[in-house]
Formats: structure tokens, C-alpha cells, sequence
């Protein structure tokens, strides 16, 4: 009996969770990756949320084999524009046979929730392959996959600059403070993914030195809220 594969897009960050995610989908036979999926802030040409020059993300896709689909939002904007750009996509992939949504999460349940509640209405499925993994074990299994990534964002209250630019690996998770997750699953850190498991060939990349940032956010509740991070530029 032949499998029928499920034609997936993958919502790719550009850093190690969104990474491994990818890598696991990719080993499973129930589905066929046929793209994928990133929103970019057309005022800054970076993506939404880990602020990867759109050239660097089309590297990275590239490397792995798959074609990059852009959607446009901006960022200020918060979670409104987030869903009006997320359903650009929704309707431009429905109309290739697309089945699924497959993304990096963890264990944040009203994330999961949000995501199910926005596609199912179009027929489009979740699929999270890291789901409830504990963060040890995703990070064990990341530093088993090969996988390389760089420290390039972290919250300022919890991480400071001397994490910016450090491979993540072992050594640095047994540096973290007491009370940080591993895997940055509650903001802690960002990273940008860059060889190793499915990269064909590393991504060339320069990094900036950090710099401390405060900025406003709107949150799904129209709050704005800031949030001060050290961050380092990645540039191609």
C-alpha cells in the first residue's frame, strides 16, 4: 500500500527549534515539505520575529533545498497584523493542496491553541513535531543533530551581552542561570541556525557587536508593553 504524503509548509524562524522541527519533519514519511513559510516586517526587510534579514532567511532556504515563502506584516502592529499576514498565506497554499501547518513549539498550549483555532476553520492541520518534548530533551536532541546555531538576542533581565554571538552548546546551556529554560522557551534567548542536519552547506553570515534595545510591543490584548534584549545584527 503506497503512503499518500501530507503537503506541508513549514513556518521557518530561522533559529534552533523552528531548525529542529524542520529536521524531524523531514525524516517522516507522513508528510512531503513542500515549502517554507516566514512573516518579514516590510519596513525593515527582517523577519517578524527573530529580525533575520530576509536575505540571510532565503540562504538558509537555499542550503536545505526548500523554496522560502514571504509574507509581509509589520511588526509594531503586534498579533493583528501577525493573523492578516497568516492568512495571505493560508489562502495562496490552500490553493496547492496544502493539508498541514508545521511549527517549532514546545509546550505553550494557548500558542498551539491559537495556531488550531486560526487554520482549522480552512481545513489546514497543525503538525508540531517537538510537541511535549520537555525542554531537556529537545535540547538533548538538538546537540545530538548536528545541527549549529548562534546566540543572537536575549532578554536583558535574565541574559547578558556575553551570551551574544556563543555557539549554543553544551557548555553554554550548563552556563545558563538558575531558572532559565534551556531551550529560551519563554524568551530568554534567540539564536540563528546555520549548518549542520539538513544544510547542504553552511549559510555565510557576520554578526554585529550587541547592543541594548527597548522597544514597545503591542500585545494581543492592544497593550503595549516594552521589552529591553541585547541583541546583535546579523548581516549577510
Amino acid at each position: 500500500m503506497t503512503l499518500t504524503r501530507q503537503k506541508t509548509v513549514f513556518n521557518w524562524s530561522g533559529g534552533k527549534d523552528s531548525a529542529l522541527a524542520l529536521y524531524r519533519l523531514l525524516q517522516d514519511d507522513r508528510y512531503e515539505v513542500v515549502s517554507l513559510l516566514t512573516t518579514v516586517d516590510h519596513e525593515t526587510d527582517r523577519s517578524s520575529m527573530h529580525d533575520i534579514p530576509l536575505s540571510l532567511l532565503q540562504r538558509q532556504a537555499d542550503s536545505i533545498g526548500l523554496p522560502l515563502y514571504t509574507v509581509n506584516m509589520l511588526t509594531r502592529n503586534g498579533m493583528s497584523d501577525y493573523g492578516d499576514a497568516m492568512l495571505q498565506a493560508i489562502h495562496h497554499f490552500r490553493e496547492q493542496g496544502v493539508t498541514h501547518f508545521a511549527f517549532g513549539d514546545i509546550f505553550l498550549h494557548d500558542v498551539k491553541s491559537y495556531r488550531q483555532e486560526k487554520l482549522a476553520p480552512y481545513g489546514i492541520e497543525v503538525v508540531e513535531p517537538l510537541w511535549d518534548m520537555s525542554s531537556v530533551q529537545v535540547m538533548e536532541a538538538f546537540l545530538a543533530s548536528g545541527l549549529q546555531t548562534v546566540i543572537v538576542t536575549t532578554k536583558a533581565d535574565l541574559l547578558n551581552a556575553t551570551y551574544i554571538g556563543r555557539t549554543l552548546d553544551a557548555s553554554l546551556i550548563a552556563s545558563l542561570p538558575a531558572g532559565c529554560d534551556p531551550c529560551g522557551e519563554l524568551g530568554e534567548y534567540h539564536s540563528f541556525c546555520y549548518a549542520g542536519g539538513m544544510f547542504r552547506y553552511p549559510v555565510s553570515f557576520e554578526l554585529e557587536g550587541p547592543q541594548l534595545i527597548t522597544k514597545p510591543f503591542k500585545m494581543s490584548d492592544g497593550q503595549l508593553h516594552e521589552f529591553s534584549y541585547w541583541s546583535a545584527r546579523l548581516r549577510p
